[in-house]
């Protein structure tokens, strides 16, 4: 059976997934490169938390666990800096067309 510690960690976790879903649906497009920022700043948290694990574990789970934490944070940094640079690009203006005025 499980622990109660790790029931209601996982108990947490599902409810966080569930809430997290529903708020992402209400937002508008608008505003999803700014909460993608958001995001990256957790994501960087994220990242030196699950080094910090993967460095101090001794159990082959916890490390496994924090190696993929790693790997997915990792994914949504640069997928969120991907998605900033290309919203950046928008606003830059062509230089051949100001040269040709």
């Amino acid at each position: 059976m499980l622990e109660g510690g790790l029931l209601i960690a996982i108990y947490v976790f599902v409810l966080a997934g569930f809430i997290g879903f529903e708020v992402i649906t209400k937002v508008p497009p608008t505003l999803h490169t700014p909460l993608m920022s958001g995001a990256n700043a957790i994501s960087g948290i994220t990242i030196i938390g699950a080094l910090l694990i993967v460095g101090s574990s001794d159990g082959l789970l916890t490390q496994i666990l924090g190696v993929a934490a790693l790997i997915l944070a990792t994914i949504n940094v640069v997928g969120g800096f991907m998605v900033t640079d290309r919203m950046l690009r928008m606003f830059r203006r062509d230089r051949g067309r100001e040269r040709s005025s």
